[in-house]
């Protein structure tokens, strides 16, 4: 998720990974190894088109960037999410936006988990409360927000968490100028790569499409909804909730405050 003030929380351009990164650009940037179950790669991914017409290309680019990955692709469906809360669909990723208010943050990708690491369904939420402002209202901040968050519901974490650096040619680094050069709107190598790492072992098992196990509910919008902190570092700017919904299932946030 992307976080605009230390008041409120989100998981967004700011949502990212549950272990501490380097700001090296080879950094392992797995989010806690979290990863979709399948029995064979690559796989492909469902993207729930929930989002306005302002939004539609840039799911579609996030879509084909992604797809450039050697180990899984995406495919942009007609969206299950009927309302803001973005209620998830198990087996894919619903990508929703709205005007979600003051609350801090861009974007929000939150994922469903069983057995510990294996997704189960995932959301992005895109805050158009900000994104109608003239600060936010770019081609190059709204691909870096659909690109980063849509990336962690992959189990990608940040590659790096620094705004005032320069940037690393992927969405998933957190910037001030997304533009760049170079700019921040689409995966590099390095995102591909780390991908295959997640994905280089098979399971006996799929959540992906017709998922075969029951998923958590995962419509947390508020702070108060995201469960317990499990973990805090980076002087306290990254935070990570686990909602235990009980049974083996969970609902993860992962939190970088600005």
């Amino acid at each position: 998720m992307i976080r605009l003030s230390r008041q409120t929380l989100g998981l967004s351009i700011v949502a990212g990974a549950v272990i501490a990164l380097q700001s090296s650009p080879s950094a392992n940037h797995s989010w806690g190894g979290y990863h979709w179950a399948r029995t064979a790669n690559p796989f492909t991914v469902e993207l729930g088109d929930s989002v306005s017409a302002a939004w539609e290309g840039h799911l579609a680019t996030a879509s084909s960037d992604w797809s450039q990955s050697t180990v899984l692709n995406t495919t942009v469906v007609a969206g299950g999410a009927k309302s803001r809360n973005c209620r998830p669909t198990s087996g894919r990723v619903e990508v929703c936006n709205a005007t979600y208010g003051n609350n801090g943050w861009l974007g929000i990708a939150q994922i469903s988990i069983t057995d510990g690491t294996h997704i189960t369904q995932g959301t992005v939420k895109l805050n158009d409360t900000y994104f109608n402002t003239p600060t936010y209202n770019s081609y190059a901040w709204r691909q870096l927000v659909a690109c980063q968050e849509i990336g962690h519901t992959f189990g990608l974490d940040h590659q790096d968490e620094s705004f005032s650096n320069t940037n690393l040619g992927t969405c998933m680094d957190y910037t001030n100028n997304p533009q760049g050069p170079p700019d921040n709107e689409h995966p590099n190598k390095h995102d591909y790569d780390e991908l295959a790492t997640i994905y280089t072992h098979l399971d006996s098992f799929t959540t992906v499409g017709a998922a075969t196990r029951s998923a958590a509910p995962a419509v947390l919008e508020n702070p108060s909804e995201w469960g317990q902190l499990m973990k805090v570092s980076h002087g306290g700017k990254t935070q990570v909730f686990d909602r235990d919904f009980g049974n083996g299932q969970h609902v993860v946030t992962f939190v970088i405050w600005a």
